[in-house]
């Protein structure tokens, strides 16, 4: 696949709709188009990859340290997330279905078992935008 066709590289390069609450030389990070839990967050390197097998290893090291920051922002008091999911999706087995390596950061509240299963089936979006500013805050304020 080449950048040019993947929705992800899009979004990187600022032609795609998304809605980023990080970004720095080596990750963008926006929330999903369809949330599991409100928050919820995937971080992509700037450069494409399709998935770990191909993922440069200079960039682990940045995917991982913002996809922390991101889920400390998730814990503030803003989001209430007690705790949160990191999920990386390596190949179709492992339903992965943007081939551009992402991680999902998704936050989760004590006894959020029945919610949190509930939300894999009924994904919605809510308003992105408010949220996606939310994050951004609780992101800056974190540092």
């Amino acid at each position: 696949m080449t950048d040019d066709a993947c929705v992800f590289c899009e979004i990187v390069a600022e032609r795609g709709p998304a809605h980023i609450v990080y970004a720095d030389d080596d990750v963008v990070a926006f929330l999903d188009r369809a949330p599991i839990a409100r928050g919820h967050t995937l971080v992509v390197p700037r450069r494409h990859s399709s998935g770990l097998s191909d993922l440069d290893p200079a960039y682990g090291t940045p995917l991982l340290a913002a996809a922390q920051r991101v889920a400390n922002a998730l814990k503030g008091t803003e989001f209430g997330a007690h705790g949160v999911n990191l999920a990386l999706n390596d190949g179709r087995a492992a339903m992965q279905t943007v081939f551009h390596t992402h991680v999902h950061i998704v936050p989760r509240r004590s006894g959020d078992k029945l919610t949190f299963a509930k939300g894999f089936l009924t994904r919605r979006p809510g308003d992105l935008k408010a949220i996606a500013a939310q994050l951004r805050s609780a992101i800056a304020t974190r540092t």
